[in-house]
């Protein structure tokens, strides 16, 4: 599934810097063992939305795939919500890097207080600075 355009989504994103956890609910098989694992990841989340967020990270995980998100807002609130693994984005520059790289990620579900707090976070991140006076 490709990255959806902006004017395909159902929130307004805001750019934000946030740290991240993003942890597989269902368990991999090791290719080389066998045995079940999980995905813990400790990445940034690069935009935000009620609706989803961008999280980059160079770990690929398939579209589909349902993770938990635990997204630390600024002043200590934390947001845990299950989501689902909406697109991935690779990006390769000449150098190697992987600046863009990521997953988008939609929201399915979570305690209605920590949606508050996210609402909250977004209504403050998009409200114009004070006038000087």
């Amino acid at each position: 599934m490709s990255e959806k355009s902006a004017s395909q989504r159902r929130y307004d994103r805001i750019a934000a810097t946030l740290p991240v956890r993003v942890s597989t609910i269902e368990p991999e098989q090791d290719p080389f063992t066998g045995r079940p694992f999980f995905r813990a990841l400790q990445e940034t989340c690069a935009n935000v939305s009620r609706g989803g967020a961008f999280v980059t990270t160079r770990e690929s995980l398939t579209p589909g795939r349902r993770v938990l998100l635990e997204l630390s807002l600024p002043g200590g609130a934390q947001i845990e919500t299950i989501g689902r693994v909406a697109w991935t984005k690779q990006v390769l520059t000449p150098d190697g890097s992987e600046p863009d790289s990521g997953i988008g990620i939609e929201f399915l579900g979570g305690a209605s207080e920590h949606f508050s707090a996210l609402e909250n976070y977004l209504n403050h991140a998009t409200e114009p600075p004070p006038a000087d006076g």
